[in-house]
């Protein structure tokens, strides 16, 4: 079903049964008015989403979503802004994976470590997905929808070139895009997220661990019911060779003539527009990506012109890893319990299979429920689901540690350095690594 011709249905379609019959009973009372934090949604699934909810709980609790800064930094301050002053505000609200362990803290959420096994099968969900809600023994999230980097490529353009299959590393990457580029007049190669901010920080990982490298190490566990084993990663390994190659093989796409020189300070949208509209062959970036193509009445390419692909690796001998993005739904601390009941009955309807299976389908969302990888209706909604599957396996998490928000920065900073030509890359990792491990000094 097309999410234009759902949003007009008052009627199902999207309601979950299992766990919508199992929920608590009416709350008691004058109707709750909740305030639901989430960036913008192109595809409009999530609003439609919200109608049903609240048409079901019509005169119980009633919905608002206040659409909050796209990029995943600025939300983050909005949040932390309100938290700061004790504002109960936005009751609930979508989270960044790596915000867990800062939130949970500072005592800023509410921890749903009983409702969340009394209510939900652990082992329902993506392993992945289930460890960016945990932090130290207790669970403080529900999972929603995750990410992964992917590699976005001009599938009909590779057919007429001749190539028959994606790159698997740079080198064939930037061969298959000068080629292209010449006999197609396409203005890029291929493009991706430079610029400093939480996206720069993924695409930074991805290049440093597909050439073998790491930025801290650390181990993290989940122990079914009895919660998570939590080591903080704390040993500082950026300072390496493979690292610096990492980072000297995005600013070669740049020097090469591959990637435009703007791609520093470009984010998601930019990098979705120049691809979306035909300007280039390869691009990086999450999901949401795929399903905003084809959207009747746009210039954008279809569908069935792209392909999705694991992220390129320095040489054939390293494995390809993706950064896990994603978003869990969390609870304000600083709200009414009476709201924070009616908050988790909000969570538990937005996380239902049913409701994951409908943004899947009509938004290109991933989902964390495993079984949905092989529902019949998601495999025939997203084509490309069990490619994705399988890079969901080799996706790692940005670092687990309550001092997320003071390392990101850096790493984006000496990233968005190398790809200007501002510095080398072994340059950038030696400073990188003084400063991280300042930041951990300072914060013991």
């Amino acid at each position: 079903m097309k999410r234009r011709k759902f949003i007009s249905l008052s009627g199902a379609g999207i309601a979950g049964s299992t766990l919508l019959n199992a929920m608590p009973v009416k709350i008691q009372g004058t109707p709750i008015r909740l305030t639901f934090g989430h960036g913008p949604d192109d595809s409009g699934t999530i609003q439609a989403i919200i109608d049903q909810f609240n048409e079901k709980h019509k005169g119980e609790i009633s919905v608002r979503w206040k659409v909050m800064n796209r990029l995943s930094n600025a939300m983050h301050n909005q949040l932390v802004s309100d938290f700061n002053v004790e504002s109960g505000e936005v009751e609930v609200f979508s989270a960044d994976v790596p915000w867990t362990a800062e939130f949970s803290t500072r005592n800023w959420i509410k921890e749903i470590t009983k409702q969340f096994y009394r209510d939900y099968t652990p082992e329902d969900f993506l392993t992945n997905t289930l460890k960016s809600t945990y932090y130290n023994y207790r669970m403080w999230g529900v999972p929603w929808y995750t990410d992964i980097g992917l590699l976005f490529y001009r599938r009909d353009l590779l057919d007429k070139n001749g190539f028959s299959s994606p790159p698997k590393t740079w080198s064939e990457l930037t061969s298959m895009a000068k080629k292209i580029k010449s006999n197609s007049q396409i203005r890029n190669g291929f493009v991706f997220q430079g610029a400093e901010y939480e996206g720069g920080v993924a695409n930074a990982l991805e290049y440093i661990w597909n050439a073998g490298g790491r930025v801290l190490t650390g181990n993290i566990s989940v122990a079914g019911s009895f919660g998570q084993r939590v080591i903080d990663p704390n040993v500082i390994t950026v300072n390496s060779a493979n690292a610096a190659s990492g980072l000297m093989a995005a600013r070669n796409l740049i020097k090469q003539g591959v990637t435009p020189k703007g791609v520093a300070s470009y984010s998601e949208r930019e990098s979705w527009q120049e691809f979306a509209s035909g300007n280039a062959v390869f691009m990086r970036n999450w999901p949401w990506a795929f399903g905003s193509l084809g959207d009747p009445g746009s210039n954008n390419l279809s569908s069935e012109q792209v392909g999705i692909a694991s992220i390129p690796t320095l040489s054939s001998s390293n494995k390809s890893y993706s950064c896990q993005g994603g978003w869990n739904l969390m609870i304000n601390e600083y709200t009414s319990d009476r709201k924070k009941e009616a908050a988790w009955k909000f969570i538990r309807f937005m996380t239902a299979p049913e409701q994951q299976r409908y943004m899947a389908i009509n938004g290109g969302f991933l989902p964390t429920y495993r079984r949905l990888y092989d529902d019949p209706e998601v495999l025939k909604g997203m084509p490309y689901i069990e490619e994705g599957k399988s890079i969901l396996e080799n996706a790692r998490v940005r670092p687990i540690t309550p001092f997320y928000q003071q390392m990101a920065p850096r790493i984006s900073k000496s990233f968005n350095r190398v790809l200007r030509g501002e510095t080398s890359g072994t340059a950038a990792v030696a400073t990188l690594e003084r400063e991280l491990r300042t930041v951990l000094r300072k914060n013991r």
